[in-house]
């Protein structure tokens, strides 16, 4: 039996091509790995060796030849296979353990140049792994070291690899390389700047965890990152406390997060079921928390908070009242930290760069049975400027609460309203099939828990246009003084004036934020 050994990643090699040789396996390796092993005192042949040819181009071409592939693609079944094998004087190579340049770390590192990041692509390394793979009845292929134990196990016992183990071998690397290739077509593309919509959509996703299950107890489910440089995400927070991030964790935390992200003074978001349920903004933190938490101190109950400062004693003192899920920030105080885990079920997560918006070309993906629709994300809040279109403008108050309400809406599932008073949500009503219903469900949630006077006063944000005044008249009846919304439908001016009838100040933004 041959094995080919040559692998950039050089954990456990020494050990494995250690209990090869005492099988009494003939080693053949290249480049660094023949030299490690040689310096380890173990028996290996080198490429150029056998191949009669020397490396060549800086290491560029070493395993490209016929007597390396003909002897991994031969099928031992074919008669004329062998014979041809036999003629040439080349030897089957029954084993190859090959892992890639690391093209991943090297497009990772700051400042890299086109030039390093191209020179760490692998050709030769990629093309045995799948010429081992093609012909996996005959060949096993190993690209993870997490295998060397599953291989070497089987030999000891049976002496040789079995089918089925070769088969799952031969499955993880087409994974791999195509992983790898996804990596270097995605990294040219962001090298170009070439932000189109693709004929064919490539990505490559890196497993974070697996999960007890998904939504549901019946789905299986796992969390994967994307490949690349990200600040302020969730799979680069670091969690010091409580349970594993559950799929609906993550899920719901994302949506807060991201809401988050849209304030500049100190705020704090509550969010459940993917919707913002209280949202506070203040002179200090603790003034946001307090904010968010009076919004709706039903609905926290099991929910998200993220919060964009430091997480205060006297803050985290009050959070632990409350039953919550996750705890998002970019900082604790040392007496904050042991406070909220004292409680050992609550997730604390640290995210540094917890304000850091997403990359402004990055992707959303939605998936749909038989495939996936994707587009640009959502990271404008308006257009080029407000227009205010009643005959009474907002005052400067209005105008605050209206701005903060609009980036509130944002992120309420369609059809979605938010209505807001001192930089405090106090109504939100997400995800109703017509946008009365959802305008009538704020205000009365509001009135429900906070108080009868709760809306008066208040501003309302709508994530899409009214198609009818029945709107305005809820707001007017909840006592509303301020409406946002991106204006555009055909009876805009019915709104209007109805705006000015009741004394209404009506604010335009010329985008919408569909959610859905």
């Amino acid at each position: 039996m041959r094995a080919l050994i040559s692998v950039s990643d050089k954990t456990g090699i020494t050990e494995l091509a250690k209990e090869l040789a005492a099988l009494g396996v003939e080693i053949i390796s290249t480049g660094g790995t023949y030299k490690k092993l040689k310096e380890d005192g173990l028996p290996a042949i080198e490429i150029s060796e056998l191949t009669g040819f020397p490396e060549c181009l800086d290491g560029r071409v070493k395993t490209l030849h016929p007597i390396v592939h003909a002897g991994l693609l031969a099928m031992r079944s074919n008669p004329d296979h062998m014979k041809q094998l036999k003629e040439l004087d080349i030897e089957p190579i029954d084993m190859v353990i090959v892992n890639l340049y690391p093209f991943k770390a090297t497009i990772m590192k700051e400042n890299v140049t086109r030039e390093d990041a191209v020179e760490n692509i692998d050709i030769g390394g990629p093309t045995m792994l799948r010429a081992a793979a093609k012909n996996y009845q005959d060949v096993a292929v190993v690209v993870d070291p997490a295998d060397y134990g599953t291989v070497l196990k089987e030999l000891k016992e049976k002496g040789s690899v079995s089918l089925d183990t070769k088969f799952y071998l031969m499955q993880k690397v087409f994974m791999h390389t195509a992983g790898y290739d996804t990596m270097i077509a995605d990294y040219l593309k962001a090298e170009r700047k070439d932000y189109s919509l693709p004929e064919t959509l490539t990505m490559t996703f890196e497993k974070v965890q697996d999960m007890r299950y998904g939504e549901n107890p019946h789905q299986q489910a796992a969390f994967y990152r994307e490949v690349g440089k990200k600040r302020g995400t969730l799979d680069m927070a670091e969690q010091l406390n409580g349970k594993e991030l559950s799929f609906n964790n993550i899920n719901d935390a994302n949506g807060a997060l991201e809401l988050c992200k849209e304030f500049e003074e100190p705020t704090v978001v509550a969010s459940k079921h993917g919707n913002p349920c209280g949202v506070g903004s203040g002179a200090t933190i603790e003034e946001a928390w307090d904010k968010a938490y009076g919004a709706d101190e039903v609905s926290i109950f099991g929910g998200i908070v993220a919060v964009n400062r430091e997480v205060t004693a006297s803050m985290a003192a009050k959070m632990k009242d409350v039953f919550l899920e996750v705890i998002m920030a970019p900082s604790y105080e040392k007496e904050a930290l042991e406070i909220l885990c004292e409680k050992k079920n609550v997730r604390v997560l640290r995210i540094p760069d917890i304000t850091v918006s997403q990359r402004e070309h990055a992707l959303d993906l939605k998936k749909v049975n038989g495939g996936l629709i994707v587009q640009g994300i959502d990271n404008k809040l308006m257009g080029e400027e407000l227009q205010v279109v009643t005959e009474r403008r907002p005052t400067e108050g209005e105008m605050e609460d209206l701005k903060f309400a609009w980036k509130v809406v944002k992120y309420v599932k369609s059809n979605g309203i938010a209505l807001a008073k001192d930089k405090q949500s106090v109504g939100i009503g997400p995800g109703q099939v017509n946008r009365i219903w959802a305008a009538k469900q704020s205000a009365e949630h509001a009135a429900e828990l906070i108080g009868p006077e709760a809306t008066k006063g208040a501003v309302m944000a709508s994530d899409a246009f009214f198609p009818f005044p029945d709107c305005v008249e809820a707001a007017h009846e909840a006592g509303i003084t301020a409406i946002i919304q991106p204006g555009g439908a055909m009876r805009d001016q019915l709104s209007i004036d109805k705006c000015n009838e009741y004394g209404i100040a009506m604010v335009f933004t010329g985008m919408r934020h569909f959610r859905h």
